[in-house]
């Protein structure tokens, strides 16, 4: 009964996402049907001359397949639906896999809505902005200056978050972050988060921009 009653929840999720694929690319849904289509027919063509086993394996394969470029349109949907949105960068980075301690509340903004973002992890303390980087990075460097005083040890780095030159894209943002090279002890992860929220001003997040039920896939976990 369960299972029953979790199915229309699930069926439902997927044709919202398919609703905005659509919106985004009217193109989208095509295409993912055309991928599985022509997934099962080429295993239908490989069973009619090798056995009809192969036209098992190929409906397995055409839902597999459709399933992939189905996840990954539905990611670039929702990022285009965050891009310049204020506070998009905090949801990229709450969506982060592993020992990520993500700052609920902007640690500096200034009268332009533009934001600092907190982050701790293996790598150590990274700062992420959202604006544009004539500025942004004088809110940096005086939030590196105030983290550096707590944590004098932990390396520190900072990460523009935008479009302009030298800025990480918004769709790339968790890439970046899981690239970073892992500094601290799982130990030692949680010891600096809590040294930070001391840190921490009641900044409120900007209201309304982030579209209701917008939830971003999952990177891999850090190694």
């Amino acid at each position: 009964m369960a299972k029953d009653a979790a199915s229309p929840g699930r069926l439902k999720q997927l044709r919202m996402v398919a609703q905005i694929i659509q919106q985004a690319n009217p193109k989208g849904m095509p295409i993912v049907y055309a991928s599985a289509l022509g997934t099962l027919v080429l295993f239908v063509v490989i069973g009619v001359i090798f056995g009809w086993t192969w036209i098992v394996f190929g409906v397995f394969a055409a839902v597999l397949v459709g399933m992939i470029v189905f996840s990954r349109l539905a990611q670039k949907a929702q990022y285009s639906m965050l891009h310049g949105q204020p506070g998009a960068t905090y949801a990229i980075l709450q969506s982060l896999r592993g020992t990520w301690y993500v700052e609920e509340k902007p640690v500096a903004v200034n009268r332009d809505q533009d934001l600092v973002f907190r982050v701790v992890g293996f790598p150590g303390v990274i700062l992420v902005s959202e604006g544009p980087p004539n500025r942004v990075q004088r809110m940096l460097v005086a939030e590196k200056k105030r983290v550096q005083r707590v944590a004098v040890d932990v390396p520190v780095y900072d990460v523009q978050c935008g479009d302009a030159e030298g800025q990480i894209p918004l769709a790339k943002l968790q890439r970046h972050m899981m690239k970073l090279p892992r500094n601290l002890k799982k130990g030692a992860v949680s010891e600096v988060n809590n040294r930070m929220r001391a840190l921490t001003p009641a900044i409120p997040m900007p209201k309304g921009p982030i579209p209701k039920g917008a939830r971003m896939p999952r990177g891999p976990k850090m190694r």
